[in-house]
């Protein structure tokens, strides 16, 4: 088949969505499809950093299209550079011919819309891989008014993509619930959670060793917050929290990643003069099993209106090194049914947003228990969410309804 996947991030960038893109379309060329990726050209994170516009990378077809670099300092910003991508995509999709599968994912918002107007224009089965709800999303976090026109008119694309979608694949319970209430079909809602990067991400004895010493960290506790700086993981309970220990020399907090967060996470730092805060970059993928293994403690945020909006992704790969887990996040969530599997205790620690003294106590208490979790049932939890389950059941649904 002739497969099509969208997305702003793809290989070799590192952020999620572009390692689980990256994963879908090898496997899918392993099996012999004809994939085609249509991807933006710079880093996610780092706009200066440019890609090939054009390479056959193991048997896959990338396009990197380009689009303005106004960043994320501004809301218009990020909608101008949002929209230039998704007018240089249809260029790019304007000379591509007609595909048998087309995979949208989230990012940037609803270009989802593209690739089911593609479907619609060319032929061929579109399916939608929600990494996030929107327009839901920058509604719940403020960016938009419910009533707004721009808003009225996401949710029209958004119910375009949704209804043009062969198959929608969501992440948990709480998307499909969310979709469900929208009056989507329950057939066409396929429940596949992301999957721990195994291949990349293992306990890692030496590595830890290797990162605490090369950043300092050799006799600390350290509380790790890794991956995505968004206001959908609000961080200032955790902040407040390392302000509160910062007189405890013990507790180093590290935040490692990006986003639009990650400034206001250093500048929190910088102003209150907080050497107990330390931040760094997204680390290389070939890394990754070091830094994720240099946390004593490693913390999930999520905040109170996302539930079923946005997956906290980064708990499988804290579960495959055994690391504890501290949650932050509302009562009833995808983590806290995972935390619940582990029978929370020994295993991990959870508190409501705002709960300053009771995450500080939390990560006392951390420390004082120590080690990492090793027992069965972790390792029976992980397993749930590994490639070897999640990949093979997405490739699964793609050819099996195209091919009807």
């Amino acid at each position: 088949m002739k497969i099509l996947l969208l997305n702003q991030t793809f290989h070799p960038d590192v952020v999620a969505t572009a390692q689980y893109l990256t994963d879908l379309a090898l496997a899918l060329a392993a099996r012999g499809h004809q994939v085609t990726v249509v991807t933006g050209r710079k880093a996610y994170d780092d706009p200066a950093r440019r890609f090939a516009a054009h390479e056959v990378w193991r048997g896959i077809t990338i396009w990197r299209v380009t689009g303005t670099s106004f960043g994320k300092a501004a809301k218009w910003r990020r909608a101008a550079d949002f929209a230039s991508f998704i007018v240089a995509c249809c260029w790019r999709l304007l000379w591509l011919p007609r595909q048998d599968a087309v995979v949208a994912l989230t990012s940037p918002p609803l270009i989802s819309f593209i690739g089911a107007a593609f479907t619609r224009l060319r032929g061929g089965k579109f399916f939608y891989w929600v990494m996030d709800l929107n327009p839901d999303e920058a509604i719940a976090a403020g960016w938009l008014r419910e009533d707004s026109l721009p808003a009225r008119a996401l949710h029209w694309m958004s119910r375009f993509s949704l209804r043009r979608a062969t198959r929608i694949i969501v992440l948990d319970r709480f998307m499909q619930e969310r979709l469900l209430a929208k009056g989507i079909a329950a057939e066409q809602i396929v429940v596949i959670p992301p999957w721990a990067r195994e291949d990349a991400n293992r306990f890692d004895a030496a590595g830890r060793a290797a990162f605490r010493q090369e950043h300092g960290l050799t006799d600390k506790f350290v509380v790790m917050y890794s991956g995505n700086h968004s206001p959908c993981h609000p961080l200032d309970t955790l902040l407040a929290a390392a302000a509160a220990l910062a007189g405890e020399s013990q507790f180093q907090f590290l935040f490692v990643g990006g986003g639009s967060e990650f400034a206001k996470v250093k500048r929190f730092a910088a102003e209150r003069q907080l050497p107990n805060i330390l931040c760094l970059p997204y680390q290389p993928l070939a890394a990754l099993s070091g830094s994720l293994s240099a946390a004593d403690l490693h913390v999930v945020v999520m905040g109170e209106p996302f539930v079923g909006i946005i997956h906290p992704c980064k708990i499988y790969n804290i579960l495959t090194v055994g690391a504890p887990v501290l949650y932050i996040g509302p009562g009833a969530s995808h983590v806290v049914e995972i935390l619940a599997d582990l029978r929370v205790g020994a295993q991990g620690y959870a508190a409501r947003p705002g709960a300053v003294a009771e995450v500080a106590t939390q990560i006392r208490a951390a420390a004082q228990a120590g080690g990492r979790l090793e027992d069965a049932l972790v390792a029976q939890v992980a397993a749930r969410f590994g490639a070897d389950k999640g990949l093979p059941h997405l490739v699964a649904v793609l050819e099996q309804t195209s091919c009807r």
